[in-house]
Order: structure tokens, then C-alpha cells, then sequence
């Protein structure tokens, strides 16, 4: 029987135009890309994100969808798409998982690893 699965990696950029220094907030954007890579069609359906800075401030959101969309793939089919955050350090790191069910009802998670905030350009 075929097995569901999505494969999730993240791409990182500084917003500078959301960063306010004199309020300690540094903002980043995050493009997700999910792919299906399993068997089977399958939908996402809610998200779990936990957010920290570089001083262990952890945020944690939960919700349904990602930017208003819950994706129905079928396999090989990907979805991508970008949304912000902000923290009170310059660095930090973010990692998630995204709640999914296949056509059969089958509920099943797909981990997004973490992944580094930060401005990775002025970096040494």
C-alpha cells in the first residue's frame, strides 16, 4: 500500500523594511516549499511553527492552513509559499511540522527541519 509523505525544506531572507533596531525586532521572511513525495494525494490541512531567538524567547503558533491555503498534492506535486516572522535577537531558529491527511483519511505529519533566521549575508 502506497505511503503518504511531504518533503518540506526553507529558504530565509532579512526584511530590513520590518526590522525596527530601536524596539530589539529583527524580521525574516521564510519560503517553504512542500512537496509531495509519498504515494498517495494528500492535503494540508493546519500548521505548528516553534519560533526562538537567540535568548531561548520561544513563540509557538498554531493554526489551520498556510496563508489561507490548505494544498491538496498529488504525488510529485509541490506548493510553495512565503510568509514573515519576527524575534528579538538578530539570529535565531524555527522549526514546524504541518498537520496533513490523505483522501483515505489517514492523518499524518511532515516535518519542516530547523532552520536558522538570520541574515545570512552579513555573516562572516
Amino acid at each position: 500500500m502506497p505511503t503518504p509523505r511531504f518533503s518540506c525544506s526553507a529558504a530565509v531572507q532579512a526584511l530590513p523594511e520590518q526590522t525596527h533596531l530601536e524596539q530589539g525586532l529583527y524580521a525574516f521572511s521564510y519560503t517553504i516549499t512542500i512537496e509531495n513525495t509519498g504515494g498517495v494525494p494528500a492535503q494540508l490541512v493546519g500548521r505548528h511553527w516553534e519560533i526562538a531567538d537567540a535568548r531561548g524567547q520561544l513563540q509557538v503558533v498554531d493554526g489551520l492552513a498556510v496563508v489561507g491555503h490548505q494544498p491538496l498534492l498529488a504525488p510529485g506535486q509541490t506548493f510553495q509559499y512565503t510568509s514573515w516572522v519576527q524575534i528579538g535577537t538578530a539570529q535565531g531558529t524555527m522549526r514546524g511540522r504541518f498537520l496533513c491527511v490523505t483522501e483515505g483519511c489517514d492523518v499524518f505529519y511532515a516535518d519542516v527541519p530547523e532552520f536558522l533566521l538570520a541574515d545570512t549575508t552579513s555573516l562572516h
